[in-house]
């Protein structure tokens, strides 16, 4: 299937390693153009290193900072001179329990996980490239990397388990506006992939094979994602392909998940 990517540029954020990357290298793989944003400008370079391709550029910001988004989407327009949606991507805010997360650590994941996400939706949908020609739902697309936590909560996770749900209503208020523009918005709900942010988290339980094996055994599929599976969905969900998917909360977790 032809997912009609070719000419079109996407900006992702949190694309230097583990899933945005992988959705880089998928994007990449279909003839689009990706701009990969993360915070430190070392892990960027390499990660276009990896991507082996003029297609590729890098561009490092923080989300926390106000300025960011505006200027990632602008650098993104100068550099390929156009911007068809966006990989919103925050990385994993830090772990603990109600008890422990300190109001410090809240106001810190709230500016990345929550407000840095949709000051970037907003930016891209402010530029993104729609004519208004084009059937609705094939133009720009926007999508939102929330995880399963957005739906059921994950023991230790505490702020994704506060902040996920806010974000992926969002999801579904953005669809609503951005729409009738031409702009489609989606969440997508990572479970257990193998990513360093993963494997990171079993080790942190003490025996990482132990967790591993604990964890694979409440997932259908018996075993953790790979990036990849998880990069192949979002670039459909991106493409126009996927043009009537819109406010969708889309799982990629094995089966894991048990909520509706």
């Amino acid at each position: 299937m032809d997912l009609g990517l070719a000419g079109r540029t996407f900006l992702l954020t949190g694309a230097s390693r583990g899933l945005g990357l992988a959705t880089a290298h998928a994007l990449v793989a279909e003839g689009a153009t990706v701009v990969i944003s993360a915070r430190e400008e070392g892990p960027i370079a390499a990660a276009v290193a990896a991507l082996g391709s003029p297609n590729a550029v890098g561009l490092a910001a923080d989300l926390t900072d106000p300025a960011s988004a505006e200027r990632l989407v602008a650098g993104t327009v100068a550099r390929f001179g156009r911007l068809d949606g966006a990989l919103v991507s925050v990385g994993g805010p830090p772990t603990g329990t109600p008890m422990s997360i300190t109001d410090d650590e809240w106001r810190t994941a709230f500016e990345s996980v929550l407000l840095g996400a949709v000051r970037t939706i907003r930016s891209v949908a402010a530029t993104a490239t729609v004519d208004p020609e084009a059937p609705p739902g094939t133009a720009a697309a926007i999508l939102v990397v929330l995880s399963t936590s957005a739906k059921s909560p994950i023991p230790g996770l505490t702020t994704s388990n506060g902040l996920r749900p806010g974000l992926a209503m969002l999801v579904k208020d953005f669809a609503d506006e951005l729409g009738p523009r031409g702009v489609r918005v989606n969440g997508v709900l990572p479970g257990r992939i193998g990513t360093d942010r993963t494997l990171a988290l079993d080790a942190a339980q003490g025996n990482a094979a132990a967790a591993r094996r604990r964890n694979e055994a409440a997932i259908p599929l018996g075993r953790y994602g790979e990036p990849a599976e998880f990069g192949r969905v979002a670039a459909f969900l991106l493409s126009p392909a996927a043009s009537y998917v819109n406010g969708s909360l889309i799982p990629v977790d094995g089966g894991a998940l048990r909520a509706l």
